[in-house]
C-alpha cells in the first residue's frame, strides 16, 4: 500500500484518479479547499488548504510523508516553487498535470516532449493571474522540474474528454447539432489530439509507479480533423451537422484550433503504456453524450 497525496482531485479525471487509487488499496489523501472532498467519504482523508496560498501550504502539509504525490491544480511558477521547498525531502515521487498548451502553434503539427524544454526555460515569479494559462503551464513545469530535489514527472494531455467533463466541449457540438445548429469552425480539416478522462487517469497512476521523470506526452495515439469529428457526432446522433466560419455563429466552437495541434506518444509507449486508439472510444462517448442530452 502506497501512501499518496493527491492536490486537487475532485472533478473530472482527477476524480477518476482518486477512484482507481482507492480502489487498488492505496492510502490516500486530498487536499482541497472547503468541502469539496466530500464525495469520497471516509474512503480518503481529507485535508483544507488554499492552493495558492503560501502560509497555508506551509500550515497544512507541515509534517508528513508520501509515496507519490499527485498535483492536479499547479498553474504557474509560485505554486511549483512551493511544492519543491514544502516537500522536499518527504515525497518519493511528484507527478504534475501539465497541458498540450505548453507546445508553440508554430513547427511541425506532431508535437514531442523536446518541442518545448522546461530545463531551460527562465523561471519568473508569479500566480495564475499573472500568466496565460500556456505561459502558466510552461513556468510551472520549468520551476518544479529546475528545482526539485524529488523525481518529478509533467504529464502533457491535449484535450481531454469524458462524460463528466465540466468544460463540456464535447458536449456543446453534441448539443448543438441536436439542435441543428453550425458549429463555428474556422479550418475544419485541422487535425487535434484528444484522450479519454479514463485513459489519463489510469496513466497518471501507471505514472506513479514508473521510474522516468521529466515531460511526458499523454494522448490516444492517433488523431483526426475537425471535420471527420463532427461527421461522427453526426453519425451517432442521427442529425446533419454542418460547419460555418466562428464569425457567423453564435457560439464559436472550444475546439475552433488555428492549426493541426496534436502529439506524439512515441516516449510513454516506450516506458510500456499503451493509450486507447481515439476511433476505439470516442464514437461511443459521443453516443452517451447524446443519450443523455436527449434526456436531460
Amino acid at each position: 500500500m502506497r501512501k499518496v497525496l493527491v492536490l486537487g482531485g475532485t472533478r473530472f479525471f482527477g476524480k477518476q484518479l482518486v477512484d482507481q487509487l482507492i480502489k487498488r488499496g492505496d492510502e490516500v489523501t486530498i487536499a482541497t479547499r472547503g468541502d469539496s472532498g466530500k464525495p469520497f467519504g471516509n474512503r480518503v482523508q481529507h485535508l483544507n488548504v488554499d492552493r495558492f496560498h503560501r502560509g497555508s501550504m506551509e500550515r497544512t502539509f507541515q509534517d508528513g510523508e508520501w509515496d507519490v504525490i499527485y498535483d492536479q491544480i499547479g498553474f504557474s511558477p509560485d505554486d511549483m516553487t512551493d511544492v519543491c521547498e514544502i516537500f522536499s525531502g518527504r515525497t518519493g515521487r511528484f507527478i504534475f498535470t501539465s497541458s498540450l498548451s505548453v507546445y508553440p502553434f508554430k513547427g511541425n503539427a506532431a508535437k514531442k516532449e523536446e518541442d518545448f524544454d522546461p530545463y531551460n526555460l527562465q523561471v519568473g515569479a508569479g500566480r495564475k493571474d499573472n500568466f496565460s494559462y500556456a505561459e502558466g503551464k510552461r513556468q510551472a513545469e520549468a520551476a518544479l522540474l529546475q528545482t526539485a530535489d524529488f523525481p518529478a514527472v509533467a504529464v502533457r494531455p491535449p484535450i481531454v474528454l469524458g462524460e463528466t467533463d465540466y468544460t463540456e466541449r464535447l458536449h456543446f457540438h453534441v448539443r448543438e447539432t441536436m439542435n441543428q445548429q453550425p458549429a463555428g469552425i474556422d479550418y475544419p480539416d485541422n487535425h487535434l489530439s484528444f484522450i479519454h478522462s479514463e485513459d489519463l487517469a489510469s496513466f497518471l497512476l501507471w505514472a506513479g509507479d514508473q521510474a522516468f521523470t521529466g515531460p511526458v506526452n499523454a494522448s490516444s495515439p492517433d488523431h483526426f480533423s475537425l471535420q471527420e469529428m463532427m461527421t461522427i457526432i453526426g453519425e451517432k446522433t442521427g442529425e446533419s451537422p454542418t460547419i460555418e466560419p466562428a464569425k457567423r455563429t453564435l457560439k464559436p466552437s472550444p475546439m475552433n484550433f488555428p492549426v493541426s495541434y496534436y502529439q506524439d506518444v512515441s516516449l510513454a509507449e516506450s516506458y510500456g503504456y499503451q493509450f486507447k486508439r481515439l476511433r476505439e472510444w470516442f464514437p461511443a462517448l459521443v453516443k452517451r453524450i447524446y443519450e443523455y442530452e436527449k434526456t436531460n
